[in-house]
């Protein structure tokens, strides 16, 4: 009996550091993705590619490289009126973050981020525009 309780307990105890595991996890990509927001929103565009991953950082090479793609195809993430996490799958060690963001007129976008661990933290390895049932796009 006392072994069984071991087990019982052991499990509980297993599945709440793993589910603080996520939570923190969670709470790391939404800082990330929420601090280059902010970069934005004070049109500091070095700073905003920062929170990009290595790789994406040799892309586009300066901020003013950058801020030409921002703002040509992803003009609601500059001064977002607001902005809501949705969900957020696994696809070995990236996520997928899904970002609801209201821009300044009033439109809905949704937006997919995709999330890499890196040495640095978590960086945005790429944001995709997705089609969003019911939302004035």
């Amino acid at each position: 009996m006392r072994k069984g309780m071991f087990t019982f307990f052991g499990g509980l105890v297993l599945s709440a550091l793993l589910s603080f595991g996520a939570m923190a996890q969670q709470a790391e990509i939404e800082e990330t993705i929420n601090s280059q927001f902010d970069a934005f929103r004070a049109d500091d565009f070095a700073a905003a590619l920062e929170f990009a991953t290595p790789n994406l950082q040799r892309y586009f090479q300066t901020p003013e490289n950058f801020r030409s793609m921002v703002s040509n195809g992803y003009p609601m993430v500059q001064n977002p009126a607001e902005v809501r996490f949705l969900d957020r799958r696994a696809d070995g060690s990236r996520f997928y973050q899904v970002v609801q963001v209201v821009d300044p007129k009033g439109f809905t976008h949704l937006l997919g981020y995709l999330m890499e661990q890196t040495d640095a933290g978590w960086r945005i390895g790429g944001v995709q525009i997705l089609d969003a049932p019911g939302a004035n796009v």
